[in-house]
C-alpha cells in the first residue's frame, strides 16, 4: 500500500507540502477519490484568491444583512463538502484570525456563519496544502503552529516526482481514466512496457508533465491500452535499450568519463540540465566537457540520438 493509500484510509486532517507543480491538488483529490468519502463531494479552495475581507463568508457562510450585498443566505464552503473532503490550498496566505476560527470548526465540527449566532455542524475531512517551509511560515506568522499541529496528524510532503515513483501507477491511471473520458476515448489501461517507461523517466516538469504526457498518449493511441510508442517523444528517447558501454582496457580516465557523459545526455533525451542531475555535478561541468569536441550541439532540446560529429565520432 503507498503513503497515499495509507492516508486516504484514515479520516484525519492532511496538511500536504511541497514544490509548485509537485501535484499537491492531484494528491489531494487523489485522497479523496480512495477514500470512505469518495461519494461526497470534493470542493478546492485557493486561499490566496480570496480577498481577506470575504474568506470567512467563502468558507463559513454569511446570514443575510451580515455585510452589505448579502441580500440572502448563503452556504458556505464547509457546508458544501458536507460528507465530502474540503482542501484548503496555500493555507498558509489566510490570515491568522480566520485560522484561528478553522481551527475551531476543525476541534468542533462546527461553523459559525458571519452574521449568525448559531453554530452548524459539519461532517467534512479537511485537506490543506502549502508551498512554503512550513517552519519558517510558522516563525513569520503566515501559520499558526496550533493549527500546524492539528494538521500535522497525517502529513505528506511531496518531492519531485522521481523521488516518489512508487505513487506513478496511482497517478497514471486517475490521468488515463479522466483524460480518456475527457476525449472520448476507449482507453482501458497502459501495457506494463510503457509504465515501465514512465518509471525510467526523469519528469523534470513533475506532475504536470506527467498529466500532459498521458493526454498525448490517449490521444495519438490507436489501441484501447497505451504503449510506449503512444508516449511523447522525449520519453521513448529515454527508453532506448542501449544504456550501457564497454570499457576497454588502455582508456584513460578522461575518456571514461567522457563517455559517461555522453551516454547519459542520451538517457536524458539530450538535456545537458537533467544529465547535470542524473550525474549528481553541476551543469557548467556537463557544458565545459561537451564544449571541447567538434560539432557540439548547445540546444537542451536535441533528440538524443547522435550527439558527437567531430573527429572523436561517437555516436
Amino acid at each position: 500500500m503507498s503513503l497515499i493509500e495509507r492516508v486516504a484510509s484514515s479520516d484525519a486532517p492532511v496538511l500536504i507540502t511541497g514544490e509548485s507543480g509537485t501535484g499537491k491538488e492531484v494528491t489531494a483529490q487523489l485522497i479523496h477519490e480512495l477514500s470512505s468519502r469518495r461519494h461526497g463531494p470534493y470542493v478546492a479552495v485557493n486561499c490566496a484568491a480570496i480577498p481577506d475581507t470575504l474568506i470567512e463568508s467563502h468558507l463559513f457562510g454569511h446570514e443575510k444583512g451580515a455585510f452589505t450585498g448579502a441580500d440572502r443566505r448563503q452556504p458556505g464552503l464547509f457546508e458544501s463538502a458536507n460528507n465530502g473532503t474540503i482542501l484548503l490550498d496555500e493555507i498558509t496566505e489566510m490570515r491568522c484570525e480566520t485560522q484561528a476560527k478553522l481551527l475551531r470548526a476543525i476541534e468542533e465540527r462546527k461553523v459559525l456563519p458571519v452574521g449568525s449566532t448559531k453554530e452548524i455542524p459539519i461532517n467534512a475531512r479537511v485537506l490543506a496544502a502549502s508551498n512554503r517551509a512550513i517552519d519558517r511560515a510558522i516563525r513569520d506568522g503566515h501559520l499558526r503552529e496550533d493549527l500546524y499541529y492539528r494538521l500535522k496528524v497525517c502529513s505528506l510532503h511531496l518531492p519531485p516526482l522521481r523521488e516518489r515513483i512508487e505513487d506513478l501507477p496511482l497517478l497514471v491511471d486517475d490521468f488515463v481514466r479522466k483524460t480518456a473520458e475527457e476525449h472520448g476515448r476507449q482507453i482501458t489501461g497502459i501495457d506494463d512496457a510503457c509504465l515501465t517507461a514512465l518509471a525510467r523517466y526523469w519528469w523534470p516538469g513533475n506532475i504536470r508533465e506527467l498529466k500532459h504526457a498521458i493526454e498525448h498518449a490517449v490521444i495519438f493511441s490507436e489501441s484501447t491500452r497505451l504503449a510506449v510508442s503512444d508516449l511523447p517523444q522525449e520519453i521513448e528517447a529515454t527508453n532506448q535499450p542501449d544504456s550501457s558501454f564497454t570499457v576497454h582496457l588502455g582508456c584513460s580516465v578522461r575518456e571514461v568519463v567522457d563517455e559517461l557523459i555522453w551516454r547519459t545526455v542520451a538517457y536524458a533525451g539530450g538535456n545537458k540540465s537533467r544529465a547535470a542531475k542524473v550525474l549528481g555535478v553541476g551543469r557548467r561541468t556537463i557544458y565545459g566537457r561537451l564544449e571541447h569536441y567538434d560539432g557540439f550541439e548547445t540546444n537542451d532540446r536535441s533528440n538524443g540520438r547522435s550527439y558527437r560529429n567531430g573527429r572523436n565520432g561517437l555516436t
